[in-house]
C-alpha cells in the first residue's frame, strides 16, 4: 500500500532526517520551522511510526571514535543454510545492518565490536554458527562518505555540513570522559515522543537538561555523534531499489572517484575497501533510487567519468536486519 504524504510530511521527514533540533521543546522548533503546533508535528511523527516509515529517533555514533572495530562481511550461503545465517545475523548485538544480495556473495552484513574482542574470532564464531561456502572481511581503508538522507521534498535538500570535514582516514578512538559515557549510553533510546524528551534522561543522569544537551552538542561537534536524527525504512516512502555498487578503481582513481560519488545525494555511503582473492573491488557506494533502472544510470554515469568500467551492482533481494548498535561504554 502506497504511502500519502502532504507537503507538511514530507518537509517534517527531511527536517527529522538532518536537523534534528536538540533542545528542551524540539517537536515545538520543527512545529516553528513548519508553520505547525507542536502537537500537531508528535502527531505527524507517531503516524509515520505507526505506517513503518519511522523506525527511530535517537543518535548514530561512531564506532571507532568509540573504540569499536567496524568491518563488511560477505558471504556465500547455500539455500538451505539461509535461515540460520538470518537466524545468527539477528540475534548478534554487533551486527547493525544484513542484507541478502544479487552475487554468488549473496549475504553481507557490517559489524562492529568493542575493545578487547577479536574481528577473527567472532567471524570464526558466526562461520562455525552459519557454515558458508566462502567468507571475505572488507575492512574500509578510507572513508569518502557516511550520511542517509532521502528527500522527499524534491527540493535538492543534501545532508547538511555539521562542522566536521569528513576525515580520508577513519577516526581513531576519542578521549571520553565519565560524563561522556553516561551522556552516550542514556541518549541510545528511541527519542519518547514528549514534548521535553529529553528531561527524563538529564533527570536519571542528575544533570540540568540545559547541561545535558550542551554535552550532546559537543559529542556532534568532536565527531562521536555523527547527527541525532531519525532512521527512515526507504521501502515505504518510495526508495524501492538500493544497490552497493562496486568499483574496481586503480589507486591514481580512487580519490577522484571517491569524491564524486560523495557528491551525488543518491548514494549514502562510500568507502575504498580492502580486497580479497574472491573479490577485487575496492571502491564501495550504496547508490539509492525508486527503482532499479534509477542506480543503474548513476552507475553508469559515474563509470562514463571516471573511466572505471569494471564495476557490479548488488541489488537488495532481502533486508534481514537494520538497526543502529547499542555501543555500551
Amino acid at each position: 500500500m502506497k504511502i500519502h504524504f502532504d507537503d507538511v510530511d514530507k518537509k517534517l521527514l527531511n527536517a527529522i532526517q538532518v536537523a534534528f533540533p536538540l533542545s528542551r521543546e524540539p517537536f515545538s522548533v520543527l512545529g516553528t520551522q513548519l508553520g505547525i503546533s507542536a502537537d500537531e508535528v508528535l502527531h505527524r511523527i507517531e503516524r509515520f511510526k505507526q505506517e513503518g516509515v519511522v523506525r527511530q529517533i535517537g543518535p548514530v555514533l561512531e564506532a571507532r571514535r568509540l573504540g569499536y572495530q567496524t568491518t563488511l562481511v560477505a558471504m556465500k550461503v547455500a539455500e538451505n543454510q539461509l535461515d540460520r545465517a538470518v537466524k545468527a545475523i539477528n540475534q548478534h548485538p554487533g551486527i547493525s545492518h544484513g542484507y541478502e544480495r544479487e552475487n554468488y556473495l549473496n549475504l553481507w552484513f557490517t559489524l562492529a565490536l568493542p575493545p578487547g574482542v577479536e574481528v577473527e574470532t567472532e567471524l570464526q564464531k558466526l562461520s562455525n554458527t552459519i557454515k558458508p561456502e566462502a567468507m571475505l572481511e572488507l575492512p574500509a581503508l578510507r572513508l569518502f562518505k557516511i550520511g542517509v538522507f532521502f528527500d522527499l521534498a524534491g527540493d535538492g535538500q543534501q545532508m547538511p555540513d555539521t562542522g566536521i570535514a569528513p576525515p580520508s582516514i577513519l577516526e581513531q578512538k576519542a578521549d571520553l570522559s565519565p560524563t561522556d559515557k553516561a551522556i552516550i549510553n542514556e541518549l541510545q533510546q528511541d527519542l519518547p515522543l514528549a514534548q521535553r524528551p529529553f528531561d527524563k534522561m538529564s533527570a536519571r543522569l542528575t544533570m540540568d537538561v540545559g547541561e545535558f544537551l550542551a554535552y550532546c552538542c559537543s559529542l556532534r561537534q568532536r565527531g562521536i555523534m555523527r547527527r541525532f536524527g531519525a532512521s527512515i525504512k526507504h521501502n515505504n516512502i518510495g526508495f524501492t531499489a538500493n544497490a552497493m555498487t562496486c568499483w574496481v578503481a586503480p589507486p591514481e582513481v580512487v580519490e577522484i572517484a571517491g569524491k564524486k560519488l560523495a557528491a551525488l545525494h543518491e548514494v549514502s555511503h562510500c568507502y575504498e575497501r580492502k580486497t580479497g582473492p574472491l573479490w577485487a573491488y575496492n571502491l564501495f557506494a550504496m547508490v539509492h533510487g525508486h527503482t532499479r533502472d534509477d542506480c543503474q544510470v548513476i552507475a553508469d554515469k559515474v563509470s562514463q567519468e571516471t573511466g572505471l568500467d569494471e564495476y557490479v551492482l548488488l541489488f537488495s533481494v532481502k533486508e534481514i536486519k537494520k538497526a543502529r548498535i547499542k555501543y555500551l561504554l
